[in-house]
């Protein structure tokens, strides 16, 4: 697919210019991010030749407590992605990319909102981790706690299954965004060369697609324990990559998610980092 000749385009609506430390921390979130990203790909490539358990972000996190000056590194990526739900909690709530108030516009502001709450969460794990120094209980212990909590709610098998249902709705947009480019859209594309709008149309494409899988697979284990009304059947991101492995041919089946995961990693620490527009009055 040709890239758009209109790759100048601004955002839609009216530019707002950013709040000076409201670009640094969304920058430094995704740096952050992509860190976390590309070591879990790593991670899940090595299981999948090597054996084990696959990886989830729990695990990103206590392999680089566990680096040389691992304390310090892991205290960046928990600020960064302090900083990253931040941007997108503000994102939600000023409607910075002009979603608009419609159906479509209040769908994707919920979900940015969602995501931020989402790697606030991460970030506090990340601290418990600096803090006390040993893994808190999380992964899909903790997924099975907190979804058994939910159901025992009025109406909490239902949100279960919504939530899921969400996912796997997620995942399928994020494969038709890979398919159509539509991540470019917020990109200044116009201040890179030839060759790097195609690094990003690449990176972006295999990195979006492999989130896209992961996601709907997330939903779709919830889906189901809603559905079986097991808990237990809920599974974060080590869950959904296990079960990759588990299928027939599951060794390349992961190997591919996971460099699509390393690719996204990339993606984000070295071209949304720097070319993203971010429209924060």
């Amino acid at each position: 697919m040709s890239i758009s000749t209109d790759f100048n385009e601004q955002a839609k609506g009216s530019i707002r210019v950013a709040s000076p430390w409201i670009e640094w921390l969304a920058r430094l979130g995704f740096i952050a991010k992509g860190v976390v990203y590309a070591l879990i790909g790593v991670l899940a490539i090595q299981v999948a030749f090597g054996g084990g358990a696959a990886p989830g972000t729990e695990d990103a996190f206590q392999t680089i407590a566990a680096q040389p000056f691992g304390q310090i590194l892991l205290g960046l990526v928990a600020f960064g992605l302090v900083g990253y739900a931040i941007w997108l909690l503000v994102r939600a709530g000023m409607d910075t990319d002009n979603q608009g108030s419609d159906a479509e516009g209040i769908i994707k502001r919920l979900g940015y909102a969602i995501d931020g709450v989402i790697h606030m969460g991460l970030a506090f794990y990340a601290v418990t981790l600096l803090v006390s120094g040993l893994a808190s209980s999380g992964g899909e212990s903790s997924m099975a706690e907190w979804t058994a909590w939910l159901m025992a709610q009025p109406f909490g098998r239902w949100l279960v299954g919504l939530g899921g249902a969400i996912g796997i709705g997620v995942g399928l947009y994020k494969l038709y965004k890979a398919y159509s480019t539509e991540f470019t859209e917020v990109l200044n594309l116009s201040q890179m060369s030839q060759t790097e709008r195609e690094w990003t149309i690449r990176l972006g494409r295999a990195g979006i697609a492999a989130q896209g899988i992961v996601f709907a697979i997330i939903g779709g284990f919830f889906v189901q324990a809603a559905w079986q009304y097991q808990p237990s059947e809920a599974r974060g991101l080590g869950g959904a990559l296990q079960s990759l492995a588990d299928q027939p041919y599951g060794p390349w089946l992961l190997t591919l998610v996971a460099l699509g995961l390393v690719a996204h990693g990339i993606y984000m620490m070295f071209i949304v980092s720097q070319y993203r527009r971010i429209n924060v009055a």
